[in-house]
């Protein structure tokens, strides 16, 4: 189980890392980013995360739609997560975290 819990916080370094180099994200994708890897590690995912936007609201700080639909989208644009929105009131959203821009040798 001690196992288990290390490998999940090594891939949660891993992708927090990977943030805190690009100079493209400032602390509100960073925020955000954060949240959502508090979720996956909640859930015990790495990859495919569960999510509803008031609960990423919350745990990051923001407090205004506009903030928080500005950064989530370019998140997206930047290839750091993929968005599966769930239009059923019963299931939730999913986010998937991606490895930014592999194909591209950038």
């Amino acid at each position: 189980m001690k196992k288990d819990s290390g490998l999940k916080q090594r891939n949660i370094m891993s992708y927090l890392s990977m943030y805190i180099d690009d100079p493209q994200l400032n602390v509100w994708h960073l925020s955000i980013l954060t949240a959502i890897l508090g979720l996956g590690y909640r859930q015990g995912q790495s990859k495919r995360i569960k999510v509803s936007r008031s609960k990423i609201m919350e745990l990051s700080h923001v407090n205004t739609l506009p903030t928080y639909h500005k950064y989530f989208k370019q998140l997206q644009d930047l290839g750091y997560i993929k968005y599966t929105p769930s239009y059923h009131p019963g299931y939730k959203s999913e986010v998937k975290l991606c490895k930014k821009r592999l194909s591209l040798n950038i």
